[in-house]
């Protein structure tokens, strides 16, 4: 019995489309490779081999297995990033002068919470006093009432003269940090 086809064609019928595929496929996967390696240094992002692998669609072991993707993975992962570094050391000096922002302004919170401690533990103190007839003559009374009210209008001067200290520290800080970056930032020409 006799073939009522011939394939004359090749790679149809003999199994070397398979091999051909193959071939296209092997030829594809490294350019995936350099192409995602591109891809992520544009973008600025952090280089390893699972994110090269990630982003070409290849398993991590192909990069592993072929010495020259593996080298050009672990060169550009050597290279810093070159997205914008004045927008993140500036972000960085912000949050960091926030930080100290926030931490003088809690420490202020606490003293003022002590103090207001103090003055509701005074008041109770008083009252239970008075209250059981053993009170002070109102001369006596009004006298101390001054005192505290000076003591309190000391403790909120002090208060805003330490804040302002603290956000002008703060503010030399971010200044002193934000001009080393521009200073250090190469001149454009």
């Amino acid at each position: 019995m006799t073939p009522t086809t011939s394939n004359t064609e090749p790679g149809i019928g003999d199994g070397n489309h398979l091999v051909l595929a193959r071939r296209r496929d092997t030829a594809r996967r490294p350019l995936q490779v350099h192409h995602a390696i591109a891809q992520l240094r544009s973008d600025g992002a952090v280089i390893t081999v699972s994110s090269i692998a990630r982003v070409a669609r290849v398993h991590r072991s192909f990069i592993h297995r072929h010495p020259d993707l593996h080298a050009a993975v672990l060169a550009a992962a050597a290279v810093p990033a070159e997205s914008a570094p004045s927008t993140s050391a500036a972000s960085v000096a912000s949050l960091r002068a926030d930080l100290l922002n926030v931490r003088a302004h809690n420490a202020r919170l606490h003293q003022h919470i002590r103090a207001l401690e103090s003055r509701l533990s005074e008041s109770l103190g008083e009252a239970a006093f008075r209250d059981s007839g053993l009170g002070a003559p109102d001369a006596i009374g009004s006298l101390q009432k001054t005192l505290v009210d000076s003591q309190q209008q000391l403790l909120e001067l002090r208060r805003q003269l330490e804040e302002r200290t603290d956000e002008l520290v703060a503010a030399r800080a971010a200044n002193r940090e934000l001009m080393t970056q521009l200073n250090t930032r190469a001149p454009a020409t």
